[in-house]
């Protein structure tokens, strides 16, 4: 095996304010807290010991263990839910949806980053616990989003009507979804293993909730990792308080706006865009959005009406229902129930957080560090070979497929294509000519840059038609660039936002998380490639 890393700005999948964070440009600095280097973790160890209090903690356990009761947790995972208790503990956390067998092989990179990162922690602050996270996004309603996972080139689908809360729907239909990957599958033990890991996951379970936990204990529980669902009464009566300010004061809209005023002065997009209330009210088979009225407030398609945030939770406490955060204020209730120093996420997750920053503060609620989750390009010994032989470089890779093709034809060919000298020469050339025109008859201005303009489009025309002859004479040659990169790079995109993690276990086994572990550096904040 062999690795190494690209920096991310090469790699031309990140955006502006990405690149900005990962360099610290003073552009971004205002909207993150401090930035994700061991020694910063000090203050901000500091600060979460004194803005997460106890009782917290207590109740934290105490949802956590009622959701691990029909789990076999592993020893370590139980060492860490028993030290939640202890205040000099803190958790590093990831979330992400509930995918259909995990969905793309980043959700695997994002919780390798996390407890990665907490070993390092642990090394730098031995006087401290740090415990990983894995959030369950057990209330988003996307199902589309959620309901298939791609494999060796085919997309396995559920079928299923959307019904609420993905966290709560019946497991029904997965049954069959078992029958066509298992098909898919080859004969080998590795194979056989991911029948069964699917099998126990969402075949034996009756929610799409279980199913993940399973799933997520099963390949991670050995490393610690706690799996935790915010969909749990208990926890969010915690959130009770930040919830009745939102109801009175509408303060994430507020914030969010302004950051966003101050992101557009930087010339950054906004993720999100803010409603007036952003919370949910949430009872059996609905979750409707929480709506501010004359007279006081409603629960949008219900005939739920309200004269105070006082009077909703009056309701609440002889109902079952709830009220929680929409996307924008999640991350919120998260800084709220958990000990959480640092957020784990990709680039778009980021992005959302650092809108947020305001918000925390209004709420007195500390802004946890941000860290961008590792990313990774998994290559075969064969493929690399394959590389190789084409002379072509695992950065070279990187390039767009035409820019690609167009570097190695120009390359390969006997013929000098550089046309660049040649379209500096034919300006040049122009600009002699302008300079007569000025000094004889200025109205032959308009003639002569017509004329720059018709010749430089002739040049292009030209290069063009010589590139689409030679790339004709390396018709092998181009054919297979193209096949190569069509293979690590799916729809001309990033294998780790396309392929499933079953894909490679059926190649590496079991080696496949220990090479992660290994390879992967949550704090080098560069692209990872690994040869295996």
């Amino acid at each position: 095996m062999d690795s190494f890393q690209i920096p991310y700005k090469k790699t031309n999948y990140f955006s502006k304010m990405i690149l900005d964070y990962l360099e610290e440009k003073k552009s971004v600095q205002s909207f993150y807290h401090r930035f994700p280097s061991l020694d910063n973790f000090s203050a901000q160890i500091e600060e979460k010991t004194e803005g997460f209090p106890f009782e917290n903690r207590k109740v934290l356990v105490d949802a956590l263990t009622h959701q691990y009761k029909n789990t076999s947790t592993g020893e370590l995972t139980q060492q860490h839910l028993d030290k939640l208790l202890l205040p000099n503990t803190f958790t590093i956390t990831t979330g992400h949806q509930l995918n259909l067998f995990s969905g793309p092989i980043y959700f695997l990179y994002k919780i390798v980053s996390v407890i990665n990162l907490c070993k390092e922690l642990q090394e730098k602050y031995p006087n401290q616990n740090f415990v990983p996270i894995y959030w369950m996004a057990s209330e988003d309603h996307d199902l589309e989003e959620i309901q298939y996972f791609n494999f060796k080139n085919k997309k396995i689908f559920w079928e299923k009507e959307s019904g609420g809360a993905v966290g709560k729907m019946s497991t029904d239909g997965l049954e069959d979804v078992y029958q066509k990957f298992s098909a898919l599958l080859n004969t080998g033990v590795q194979a056989q293993e991911l029948r069964d890991l699917f099998k126990k996951s969402y075949v034996a379970h009756t929610n799409l909730a279980d199913a993940t936990r399973y799933l997520v204990n099963a390949l991670f529980g050995t490393y610690g990792l706690v799996v935790l669902d915010g969909d749990d009464q208990q926890l969010k009566n915690l959130f009770k308080p930040y919830a009745l300010k939102e109801l009175k004061e509408q303060v994430s809209h507020k914030e969010v706006t302004k950051t966003g005023e101050h992101l557009r002065a930087q010339s950054y997009p906004q993720q999100v865009h803010p409603r007036e209330i952003n919370l949910f009210y949430s009872g059996h088979n609905f979750r409707e959005r929480i709506i501010k009225t004359k007279e006081g407030y409603k629960v949008q398609n219900r005939a739920l009406s309200f004269s105070s945030p006082e009077n909703i939770f009056e309701h609440l406490e002889n109902s079952n229902d709830n009220v929680s955060g929409n996307a924008l204020l999640r991350p919120l209730y998260q800084e709220v129930i958990l000990p959480n120093l640092c957020y784990v996420g990709g680039g778009g997750e980021l992005s959302y957080w650092m809108q947020l920053k305001s918000t925390f503060k209004a709420f007195e609620v500390p802004f946890p560090m941000l860290l961008l989750r590792n990313s990774a390009l998994l290559i075969t010994e064969k493929q690399h070979k394959k590389l190789n032989k084409l002379e072509v470089s695992v950065e070279d890779l990187f390039l767009s497929q035409n820019q690609l093709i167009v570097e190695k034809v120009k390359e390969k060919s006997d013929i000098h294509f550089d046309f660049n000298a040649k379209r500096k020469q034919l300006k040049e050339s122009f600009k002699s000519l302008e300079q007569i025109a000025l000094q004889t008859d200025p109205s032959f201005m308009g003639a002569i840059k017509a004329q720059e303009k018709k010749q430089l489009k002739g040049l292009d025309h030209l290069e063009k038609r010589l590139l689409k002859a030679e790339k004709k004479k390396m018709y092998d040659l181009v054919t297979r660039i193209e096949i190569i990169q069509n293979d690590l790079f799916p729809n001309q995109s990033l294998e780790e936002r396309y392929r499933n993690f079953s894909e490679y276990y059926e190649y590496y086994g079991k080696d496949l998380l220990s090479t992660l572990f290994k390879t992967l550096n949550p704090l080098a904040l560069e692209f990872t490639v690994i040869i295996d």
